[in-house]
């Protein structure tokens, strides 16, 4: 958990009181946590000043782990059942995922994919949702279209690829040289960044693509403008505001969550895990994500 805003040094191992169930909640022994851009974020103060703030917080929105008990409002789950949950442990919610017990609002969880160990779920709730809402809800993609995937062997952008193909959308992704073998394996089309990528693109789909789903920011959008096709849909995560483009930010839809899992479960979806650290080596598990050289999603296993 963290007493105040900061980097890894913030974090310290502590005991705090068991959760207590509530009537619309599960007890979740946690097996695993994933980290995000996101919580890193918050925890270094990026929220300070526009939510209230109640210290000490326990980080962490990707859990996974194992039914306990559950509330009386929630008998869609009982214990025993392996589960996963998007849990957004931030400043205003002082249990996120990077404990051994979580009480978590049932809303927020959903059956885990029997497909997945503990580790690889960890990575799936908030990379499922917002590449979910991002091809199905914003873009619409459709069978036999393309997509043209900005960051795509990246947490969201990998799972992008994958709700696309299983849509039946042909997809061309943008990825460093090292990850385009990975980014055949999910079925797409890889291509390299920078200097050149319209004309990469139009080789692979001459009157250009019907969607782009952005990741990356930093006027990616503006640099493959050229390669869509008149009306095409754009969507970005990482480059909010940009002209034409509809902004996606991951909400909890519990619809949306049990569409991820059951596409996992069918065998059409993976997560790519790059580095597992125990929950007290946290602070080490949140430098290696940040220095990015990890290919895959960074996970705690919490046992």
């Amino acid at each position: 958990m963290y007493r105040r805003y900061g980097g890894p040094e913030v974090l310290e191992l502590a005991e705090l009181p068991e959760p207590k169930t509530h009537v619309d909640s599960v007890l979740i022994r946690v097996k695993a946590a994933g980290l995000n851009r996101a919580d890193a974020a918050i925890q270094a103060g990026a929220l300070d000043g526009a939510v209230e703030t109640f210290f000490p917080v326990v980080p962490g929105w990707d859990v996974a782990g194992v039914v306990e008990r559950s509330g009386p409002g929630a008998k869609e789950f009982a214990p025993g059942d392996e589960v996963v949950a998007y849990v957004r442990g931030d400043v205003q919610r002082a249990h996120g995922g990077f404990c051994e017990l979580l009480s978590a609002d049932v809303l927020t969880v959903a059956h885990k994919p029997s497909t997945m160990s503990f580790t690889e779920a960890a990575g799936l709730p908030l990379a499922g949702l917002t590449a979910f809402q991002g091809v199905v809800h914003a873009l619409g993609v459709q069978p036999g279209e393309t997509l043209l995937v900005h960051g795509a062997a990246g947490g969201v952008g990998s799972v992008a690829v994958q709700i696309a193909r299983a849509r039946g959308a042909r997809v061309i992704g943008t990825a460093s040289p090292g990850n385009h073998d990975y980014l055949r394996t999910l079925g797409a089309e890889a291509i390299a960044h920078g200097e050149g990528l319209t004309d990469r693109v139009l080789s692979l789909a001459p009157n250009g693509v019907e969607a782009v789903f952005d990741t990356v920011g930093h006027g990616t959008l503006a640099t493959s403008a050229a390669a869509t096709r008149p009306g095409a849909r754009v969507a970005s995560i990482a480059d909010p505001g940009a002209p034409g483009s509809t902004d996606v930010f991951a909400r909890m839809d519990r619809a949306d969550l049990a569409a991820v899992t059951a596409l996992a479960e069918a065998g059409l979806l993976s997560v790519r895990v790059g580095a597992v650290f125990s929950l007290e080596k946290a602070a080490e598990a949140q430098r290696a994500f940040a220095a990015g050289d990890i290919s895959g999603k960074v996970v705690l296993d919490i046992g």
